[in-house]
C-alpha cells in the first residue's frame, strides 16, 4: 500500500516531529476514550507500525514512552515478528515495552511475511506475548496462523511454493488491497479492465473516512489506505480538522466529485499526456495510483501528492506475470 522498501532511505520519524503528532492525537483520543481505557483493536486505540517498527526498536520504545506519558489509550504496536529469534530476546523486548507503557501487539501472519520470516518466530511472538500482554494479542489474520500450523511449517516458504501447496483459493482470505505496490507486483493475480470502467467512481468514501488514519515518517496525514495521498501536516491537525481549502488541492478536488476518477483521467490525459495501461487495471484505486505516479514524475506541483518517495519507489516498479 505503502511502497515501502528496505531498499530505501530509512528516513527515520524525529521524536520533535512524533510529539507534535502524537500531542495533537492525544487531545483527540482522550476525548473518545476512557481514562485509562487499554483495550485494543485493529480498529482501536493508536497502533505504531510501518514498515516493521521492531527495525527502529530504541526509536519504538522511545515513542511508547512518549505516547504513554501523554495518556494515549489502546497502544499497541504492528510487528511480523522477525525479531523473535529466541524465547529470552523475545521476552526482554516484550517486558520492556510493556514498561515503557505499551498495551498491547498486534502480529501479522500472512502469505507474504511467512516467505521472509520463520513461522516459528512467530509461534514464538505470540505465545510469549499472551504471556505478557494476556488478551490484548491480535493475530492478524487467524485464518493464515491456523493454516500454516496445520500445514506443519516452522520455517519460511516462498510465495510461489505457497501457492502451490494451497492453490491461488489460499488467497481468499488474504486482504490484498489492490493499491500501491500489489496493483503492479501481484497484478498478474487479478482480472484487469479497462479505464472507463471506473469511470463512475468517486474517492470521497475513502478521502474523508474519520477512522483507522495513518501518519507516515514525514509527518503525512493519510486516511484509509490510500498511499500517496497527503490531506496535511500531521504535526497541525487543527489546520486539517479545520477544513481543507480544496482550490489549493485540486487532485482531492477530483478526486471527491461524482465521477472522481473520470476527472482525474481526463486531466492527467490533457494536461500531462497520460496513456492508457493497454493491459487494463485491477480496481480504481490501481488507475488512481498509475495517473498520480505519471503526474508525480512529471510536476511537484501537487501538494497533496505525497511523499514523494512513493511515487519514486512506484516508478522503478515492473508489472509481473
Amino acid at each position: 500500500m505503502y511502497a515501502c522498501s528496505p531498499k530505501l532511505e530509512a528516513d527515520w520519524l524525529s521524536l520533535a516531529d512524533a510529539e507534535k503528532v502524537l500531542r495533537g492525537l492525544s487531545e483527540i483520543l482522550k476525548e473518545k476514550y476512557p481514562n485509562g481505557y487499554r483495550r485494543i483493536g485493529v480498529n482501536i486505540g493508536l497502533h505504531f507500525t510501518g514498515g516493521e517498527p521492531f527495525l527502529n526498536y530504541s526509536l519504538l520504545i522511545s515513542l511508547v514512552k512518549m505516547a504513554s506519558r501523554l495518556g494515549i489509550p489502546s497502544l499497541f504496536v504492528e510487528t511480523n515478528a522477525f525479531w523473535a529469534v529466541s524465547d529470552d530476546i523475545a521476552r526482554e523486548k516484550l517486558l520492556q515495552l510493556r514498561e515503557a507503557g505499551l498495551h498491547g501487539v498486534l502480529i501479522s501472519v500472512n502469505p507474504f511475511i511467512l516467505e521472509y520470516v520463520p513461522f516459528e518466530r512467530t509461534l514464538r511472538a505470540i505465545r510469549i506475548s499472551r504471556e505478557i500482554f494476556g488478551d490484548n494479542v491480535l493475530i492478524y489474520q487467524e485464518y493464515f496462523y491456523h493454516q500454516f500450523r496445520t500445514l506443519g511449517i516452522c520455517q519460511r516458504m516462498s510465495f510461489d511454493n505457497y501457492i502451490k501447496k494451497v492453490g491461488l483459493s489460499g488467497l481468499y482470505y488474504a486482504e490484498i488491497i489492490p493499491m500501491g505496490r500489489a496493483c503492479y507486483q501481484l497484478s498478474y493475480l487479478f482480472r484487469k479492465y479497462p479505464a472507463k470502467r471506473f469511470f463512475n467512481e468517486s474517492c470521497m468514501e475513502e478521502l474523508t473516512r474519520p477512522w483507522h488514519i495513518h501518519v507516515d515518517n514525514y509527518c503525512n496525514y493519510i486516511t484509509g489506505y490510500c498511499g500517496g495521498i497527503s490531506l496535511g501536516d500531521a504535526r497541525n491537525l487543527d489546520a486539517i480538522l479545520s477544513g481543507i481549502d480544496l482550490d489549493d488541492h485540486p487532485i482531492l478536488k477530483m478526486l471527491i466529485s461524482e465521477k472522481g476518477i473520470e476527472q482525474l483521467y481526463g486531466f492527467a490525459v490533457k494536461e500531462f499526456e497520460y496513456k492508457e495501461k493497454r493491459d487494463g487495471y485491477v480496481s480504481k484505486c490501481h488507475l488512481c495510483v498509475d495517473i498520480r505516479k505519471h503526474i508525480a514524475e512529471i510536476t511537484d506541483e501537487f501538494k497533496e501528492l505525497n511523499p514523494k518517495t512513493f511515487y519514486e519507489e512506484l516508478a522503478n516498479e515492473r508489472e509481473t506475470r
